[in-house]
């Protein structure tokens, strides 16, 4: 579901195999680690649902460390090594999700907002008083959080393929529904072959639950200050192109690029030239 400029001497030091550090936020552990030169403008990137930072191109990392950048790349909670929460099942997800669809209230173990300080607690654990803040998906959703409940800690955002969930925006494709619940409804044998790569079922009834409980945030978003530049895939069928549309809009002066050829995910043949977008939306907004 999820995801050339200058050189930097730490950038062959990234491997996704190597241990993590961790940072605490309360009693829940947030597992991480840094690409780059430790002495460069740091970076926040975040990933999205059920994925583990291991899930990002490695070629989208190695283009932002190589043109100057020091990132930092975390797991979300019950993803990847960080805490895992209050296990839910599946069946307790299918009922929220029916909840959902009719109208009701749905309950969630955590906030998105609490996966939003999850990631402040990393800047503070490595001193970091502002960062770029990069995120995709949920994980836009997430840095879109982190830029309007801390604005003094984001330098500039990037929201990648995400949005607001303003409810008048089209909802999720039927098969991109149905690959939610297949994949919730995962065996042993498929979960452990899905960790291998990188994403994590088990992750599914809290962090989709998350999202369905935040509702529409258009009013926060629209508070963010920091500049933003919004991209998007022309083919994403799970948030269709008018979502990074709609989140572009809410936030004054945000930039807002379309790939082709793009659907909900980070294709080998876009990273370069999205790399390079990136870059030059970060080096016209330095720290």
């Amino acid at each position: 579901m999820c995801l050339l400029g200058l050189s930097a001497p730490a950038v062959a030091s990234y491997d996704a195999s190597a241990p993590m550090s961790t940072a605490s936020n309360g009693d829940v552990d947030i597992a991480y680690r840094v690409v780059g030169d430790p002495q460069a403008e740091p970076i926040l990137i975040i990933m999205g649902l059920s994925a583990s930072h291991r899930v990002w191109n490695p070629q989208l990392i190695t283009g932002l460390a190589e043109g100057g950048y020091r990132v930092v790349l975390l797991d979300n909670r019950d993803v990847g090594e960080s805490s895992k929460i209050e296990k839910k099942g599946q069946l307790w997800l299918a009922w929220q999700l029916l909840k959902y669809r009719i109208g009701l209230r749905v309950k969630s173990p955590y906030a998105l907002s609490d996966m939003a300080v999850d990631a402040v607690a990393v800047l503070d654990a490595l001193g970091i008083e502002r960062a770029h803040v990069i995120g995709a998906s949920m994980g836009g959703m997430i840095g879109q959080i982190v830029a309007y409940d801390f604005p003094q800690r984001t330098q500039s955002l990037v929201s990648i393929m995400s949005t607001t969930w303003a409810p008048h925006l089209p909802q999720p494709g039927k098969a991109q529904q149905e690959g939610i619940s297949d994949m919730n409804e995962s065996s042993e044998e498929q979960a452990a072959n899905l960790q291998k790569l990188g994403f994590y079922p088990s992750a599914l009834p809290n962090q989709v639950t998350a999202i369905l409980s935040a509702g529409d945030r258009t009013a926060q978003v629209a508070q963010i200050s920091a500049p933003t530049l919004v991209l998007h895939g022309a083919d994403d069928q799970l948030l269709s192109v008018e979502h990074g549309a709609h989140t572009a809009q809410t936030i004054k002066d945000a930039q807002f690029k379309v790939y082709e050829n793009m659907g909900h995910n980070l294709p080998d043949p876009i990273i370069p030239q999205m790399v390079n977008d990136m870059l030059a939306h970060l080096r016209a907004n330095p720290i």
